[in-house]
């Protein structure tokens, strides 16, 4: 394994690390996330099932997004038919002082959930729907938006297709995402990981060499995958040993939610009182919760 000569080692969670492999003309982003998957699933008690769905869309925004370099945003959104029919993630590029961060929300239906028995797949979880993904910069430029048909076979299956579909480039990606049990608290944390394993476009490929390293990547197990005590280096070491593996600098992530209540006074000061009648608590107060942090904002709705 290549690395710079003054490289830093990848810390233990909440970071993406890009790798290449040049030989196969092959690139690749291996993320971990520990205290940002944790708090993006933070706000609402989903059932374990629910939850890795959740985890692992938190991961593949953070690879998506992070690939892109981008300066804005990228939404990750499921929406289907199931009784888990929204996940919606954000990915914002880093911006001034602040880094690179995601949030994310999951909305499932718990009366049609009890109803599978707590034996639901993704595909009875999520039922028919589509993965879009969608682009926004910051500054100019032009949204874009991607959306696929959700596969039967989960989140990573589906934006392998995405890929297929969108820029015809061969993509391997696998997805993880696991509770970790602190004693003495009921809810657990959720950590969450992936890896991308992607052709380069700039050269061409060899079938039976992506099918070779594809296969190792298939044979990653989740808890590799979210084990912060399992160096980053060292699993990418696991699995191309035999190729010249060359990594950069890992990228940090963070938690991040832009909700704010200027911007919410803002929006609602724009309806007429008789609509927003109904909307305040009996003691004046219009109380709006943000689905992604958990953050109530507690405007008088006498000042609008």
């Amino acid at each position: 394994m290549r690395n710079q000569p003054d490289y830093t080692p990848a810390p233990a969670a909440d970071f993406v690390l890009p790798f290449d492999l040049p030989n196969a003309g092959c690139r690749g982003r291996l993320v971990r996330l520990d205290r940002a998957s944790a708090r993006a699933l933070s706000a609402h008690a989903l059932p374990e099932a629910a939850a890795r769905v959740a985890g692992e869309s938190v991961a593949l925004a953070a690879i998506l997004g992070t690939a892109l370099k981008l300066d804005g945003r990228l939404t990750l959104q499921t929406k289907s038919d199931g009784p888990l029919d929204l996940v919606t993630v954000d990915y914002f590029g880093a911006e001034g002082d602040l880094p690179a961060g995601l949030r994310g929300f999951a909305r499932l239906d718990g009366a049609r959930f009890a109803a599978l028995n707590g034996t639901g797949d993704f595909a009875q979880l999520a039922g028919k729907g589509a993965l879009a993904i969608t682009i926004e910069p910051r500054l100019g430029g032009q949204t874009y938006q991607g959306i696929v048909e959700l596969s039967a076979h989960g989140i990573a299956a589906s934006a392998e297709t995405y890929f297929a579909q969108s820029e015809q480039l061969p993509t391997a990606i696998r997805l993880a995402a696991a509770p970790v049990f602190t004693p003495g608290t009921e809810a657990p944390d959720w950590r969450a990981g992936g890896i991308m394993l992607q052709a380069t476009p700039e050269r061409a490929h060899d079938d039976d060499e992506w099918e070779r390293l594809s296969l190792f990547l298939k044979t990653v197990e989740d808890v590799e995958l979210v084990d912060t005590a399992l160096q980053a280096e060292t699993l990418l070491w696991r699995l191309f040993h035999e190729d010249d593996v060359r990594v950069q600098p890992a990228e940090p992530l963070h938690f991040r939610c832009h909700c704010d209540t200027d911007r919410i006074a803002s929006v609602l000061a724009a309806y007429g009182p008789e609509e927003r009648e109904g909307l305040a608590d009996e003691d004046g107060v219009i109380r709006a919760r943000c689905e992604f942090c958990g953050t109530v904002h507690a405007i008088a709705a006498a000042a609008l």
